[in-house]
């Protein structure tokens, strides 16, 4: 049976996650027919794909009740259209359930995209909710054929925990024939781009501010911890030095990533979804040929043994992430210029697409 209707379905905001737009983008380039389902909690702003995209229009006002509202809407929307012909893909654990439900009844095929460790993310731990996912996890993924995840460091996770062969589709971008030229920018810009949460190194970083000269610290992005990380830079007169750039859609944000001295990856352990992670912006600052200073963390140190992309923080004291950051700087970017170019060759969505592809081709067969 050749099946080329694929339904894929995710509760993130589907303007700004790449990997769907990415993993989308590779179905329909290779003649898949396919319908991107999301919702409008937290946004609604109109999705312009070559292919269909419906949001299921949400009334919940808490995250708690929105994740409960979304996946029995998300059961009804995909019952609606999909058939025995049809091929499923849930984006992270809280799309799953309904996915799983629906391709039991219709004895039709399940691919799952965990994009981190759910069940250990460092805002549920402890809580009852954390017990909530680890059941659904512990319910369905012994039993699925089909899963993909982000680096080889949850794979091992899943595989320790759950007895799942994961194949590890690594959230990089696609490549960039790099042609920029590099200015020499005063002051230097060090860059953070991804969610404003817990366990990103953020605070330390703004502090470390006081330890550098002639610098400026972007923060790209938004998120919980942001009117707390605003209110520290007033408090420690920094306003000079930190600006904070909010929300910026994919093409945006490329842009501005292009232009740094420094990118920035120093999660903190927070949990083993954070100790296993790659982070997108490690991959994306390597496409734009951008030193970073990072993390000793599994999946950074890898990158970094492989390749001289940066330098890995001692610690997060703000003296030490300065430190790393001087290093960077003083080093200039054109000297890492050949290694991430190199990294940068090896990491890029067009290598991982392959691996993406061969899991349709199973699941279609």
């Amino acid at each position: 049976m050749n099946r080329k209707k694929i339904i894929v379905s995710a509760f993130s905001n589907l303007n700004t996650d790449q990997r769907i737009e990415k993993v989308c983008k590779t179905m329909y380039k290779k003649g898949y027919e396919i319908e991107l389902i999301g919702n409008t909690w937290g946004e609604d702003e109109k999705l312009s794909r070559p292919y269909p995209v419906s949001k299921i229009k949400m009334i919940s006002k808490s995250l708690k009740t929105a994740y409960f509202e979304f996946n029995w809407k998300l059961y009804k929307a995909i019952k609606k259209r999909a058939d025995r012909e049809t091929i499923l893909y849930a984006n992270d654990l809280d799309a799953l359930l309904p996915n799983y439900l629906i391709a039991k009844k219709y004895q039709i095929p399940l691919i799952f995209d965990s994009h981190e460790i759910f069940s250990e993310m460092p805002a549920i731990q402890g809580k009852m909710s954390q017990k909530l996912w680890r059941y659904v996890e512990k319910s369905i993924l012994p039993n699925l054929s089909f899963m993909i995840t982000a680096s080889s460091g949850y794979a091992g996770w899943f595989k320790k925990r759950y007895g799942i062969q994961a194949t590890v589709v690594q959230n990089a971008p696609q490549k960039l024939n790099f042609s920029v030229e590099i200015s020499e920018n005063n002051p230097k810009i060090i860059l953070y781009q991804g969610v404003i949460n817990p366990f990103r190194g953020i605070d330390k970083a703004i502090l470390a501010m006081h330890h550098l000269e002639n610098v400026i610290f972007k923060i790209a992005g938004d998120g919980p911890r942001k009117k707390e990380y605003e209110e520290l830079v007033v408090k420690e007169s920094l306003q000079d030095k930190v600006l904070f750039l909010g929300k910026l859609l994919p093409e945006d944000l490329r842009k501005v990533t292009l232009t740094a001295d420094c990118g920035m990856s120093i999660e903190e352990n927070g949990g083993k979804s954070y100790y296993y992670s790659l982070p997108n912006k490690v991959l994306d600052c390597i496409q734009a040929r951008v030193p970073l200073i990072v993390s000793d963390l599994p999946e950074m140190r890898h990158i970094k043994n492989q390749f001289t992309i940066g330098e890995i923080i001692k610690d997060h004291s703000p003296e030490n992430i300065a430190q790393a950051i001087q290093s960077v700087l003083s080093k200039g970017r054109g000297a890492y210029l050949p290694e991430l170019e190199k990294a940068a060759n090896m990491l890029c969505w067009e290598n991982e697409e392959v691996k993406l592809l061969r899991i349709l081709e199973k699941a279609s067969s």
